[in-house]
């Protein structure tokens, strides 16, 4: 079973501005992977895949002189937008096809959003320093205010910003089973 716990952060001006700027190429990435979807559908054509979006919005956007700015934000982040975007569509067919309730159809994302959020996985290389800060790639060391020990050890982390302004860390772990209460009879 997996849990989250999630500690406040206290970045420093320069790592605010670079998460501001990780949350914007996010949050761009996002919008243009649906926007594709969207182009296909009213084309009639199949939905383009998670990894050729990949390819086409990450990969190859880095390289254009327009979109260069993507390459100063850890590519981890825009992967994992992709793969929300993906989950997002694939959460809608669910609700359509009866598998789990009925939800709306993903939309675009504003930059006026009041909570905005960058996924940090395993394989971005992100961790927990010696001295208990979090070490985020392309970000640095930002502070952490633990209230408590991690069961185990975080398979990802995600990194929010709420509308009052402070951020926090959302640690994915596994944990145990829980048990469940002892069945008691009546008599």
């Amino acid at each position: 079973m997996q849990l989250r716990y999630s500690f406040r952060l206290h970045p420093t001006a320069g790592q605010r501005a670079s998460l501001a700027q990780a949350f914007g190429c996010a949050r761009v990435v996002y919008n243009d992977g649906l926007r594709a979807r969207e182009d296909a559908r009213a084309a009639g054509l199949p939905f383009p895949k998670t990894g050729d979006l990949s390819k086409l919005l990450i990969t190859e956007a880095k390289k254009s002189p327009e979109r260069a700015w993507l390459a100063e934000v850890s590519a981890v982040v825009l992967q994992q937008s992709l793969r929300d975007l993906d989950t997002a569509y694939r959460n809608f067919f669910d609700g359509l096809a009866g598998k789990r309730p009925r939800m709306g159809a993903p939309r675009f994302k504003s930059k006026r959003d009041t909570r905005q959020s960058v996924r940090f996985t395993a394989n971005a290389r992100w961790s927990v320093t010696t001295g208990g800060k979090l070490r985020l790639p392309k970000i640095g060391d930002v502070p952490v205010r633990w209230s408590r020990r991690l069961p185990s050890a975080p398979s990802s982390v995600t990194v929010i910003r709420d509308s009052a302004g402070r951020y926090f860390a959302s640690f994915v772990v596994e944990a145990g089973q829980v048990d469940s209460p002892a069945e008691t009879t009546t008599e």
